[in-house]
This record gives C-alpha cells, sequence and structure tokens, in this order.
C-alpha cells in the first residue's frame, strides 16, 4: 500500500477551512472532510440516527428524520455533559470511515480536514504536517453571521471553545492567511499544493 503524506488541514470557525480544502481538492489532492463525514452520519437514515435518538430524544430529531442541528449545537454548547455523550458516539464513527477514505485516496496527497484537530491534543498522529487556515476574529465573525445566520455572541461562544488562533498558528507547519479575497487565498493553496505534490514525489536521487 502507498503511505501518502496526510496534511491536517484546521482553523477556527469561519476561518474558510472548506473553501481551501475545495481548492486542493480541485488541483487534485483527495480531500477527508471530517464535517462532511459528521452530516452524513447525521443525515436521515444516516448511521448515527438511532443512537442520537435514543441518547437524546426525538426533540433532537428534525422532521426530515435528520438530526435537528441547531437544537444539537444550542444544547451541547450549554451543558458539557451533552456535548461529551454526542463526541463519545461519533467520533469513532468520524475516525473509522476517515481512515477507510485515507486508506482509498488516490490523489497525490491526502488533505484531512478537521476543525479541532489541535484541541485534539494529537495532532500528529494521523498528520505529517498541520495547515493552519487563519482569519481576524472580527471576519470569522462576520463569515459566520453571512453563512449561518448566527449573532456575535453565538460566534464568540463558540469560538470560546476552540483554539486559539496563537495556539493554532503555533501549532502549524504551514499557515494560510485568508483575511484577503478569494484569489489570494487559491494564490496560497496553489503554492502549497505545488509542495506537497514535490514532498510527495519518492526521491530517485
Amino acid at each position: 500500500m502507498i503511505r501518502r503524506l496526510v496534511v491536517g488541514l484546521t482553523g477556527g470557525i469561519g476561518s474558510g477551512k472548506s473553501v481551501a480544502a475545495d481548492e486542493f481538492g480541485r488541483l487534485g489532492a483527495t480531500v477527508v472532510d471530517t464535517d462532511a463525514i459528521a452530516h452524513e452520519l447525521t443525515e436521515a437514515g444516516g448511521a448515527a440516527m438511532a443512537h442520537i435518538k435514543a441518547l437524546f430524544g426525538e426533540a433532537f430529531v428534525a422532521p426530515s428524520g435528520a438530526m435537528d442541528r441547531r437544537a444539537m449545537r444550542d444544547r451541547v454548547f450549554s451543558d458539557p455533559a451533552a456535548r461529551q455523550a454526542l463526541e463519545a458516539l461519533l467520533h469513532p464513527m468520524i475516525r473509522a470511515e476517515a481512515e477507510r477514505r485515507m486508506a482509498n485516496a488516490a490523489g497525490p496527497y491526502i488533505v484531512y480536514v478537521v476543525p479541532l484537530l489541535v484541541e485534539s491534543k494529537e495532532p500528529r498522529r494521523r498528520a505529517d504536517r498541520i495547515l493552519v487556515v487563519d482569519a481576524p476574529e472580527e471576519v470569522q465573525i462576520a463569515r459566520v453571521a453571512a453563512r449561518s445566520g448566527l449573532s456575535e455572541a453565538q460566534a464568540r461562544r463558540i469560538m470560546a471553545t476552540q483554539a486559539s488562533r496563537a495556539e493554532r498558528r503555533a501549532a502549524a507547519d504551514d499557515v494560510i492567511d485568508n483575511d484577503g479575497t478569494l484569489d489570494a487565498l487559491r494564490e496560497q493553496v496553489r503554492a502549497l499544493h505545488a509542495r506537497y505534490v514535490k514532498m510527495s514525489t519518492p526521491s530517485h536521487a
């Protein structure tokens, strides 16, 4: 089995992780996104839904049969025990599916998107390099408000549960500064893509 370079991509809420990941994917990397896997597990008919219903009750299941994300978000950010219970359920399922996808990767390297990679305290266990997408807090809050309709207070409450910008940058091997235009982000991704492809190519020297 080919051992591919694994780049752990992370960043705070509203930093632009998904946009960066999409660009890496467009350039040919295999993207394994733990948020996307979590959504699949908690959509209608998802593998986690029976367990979520048993743990939390019907109030956290939307009419569609998917997890009611707004209700669950409000619950876990106000109840640490509920958050731990949800994580204990979902994290092993997410890890197993992520490992399956990485084992079947076809790209020259893998971008492993983990929002709380630095907070996990074991960022090096699966990632060879850590790439942080960074943006000023005011930019993060504005993006979250535009995307999800959350208030500044709600966004800051989520940010308070995450590592600080300084902590993430200290853990990073590479940083994308995403406080400008989409073109500026794409230019940084292209440069990193070229570097990662080169790092993934066996030396014939």
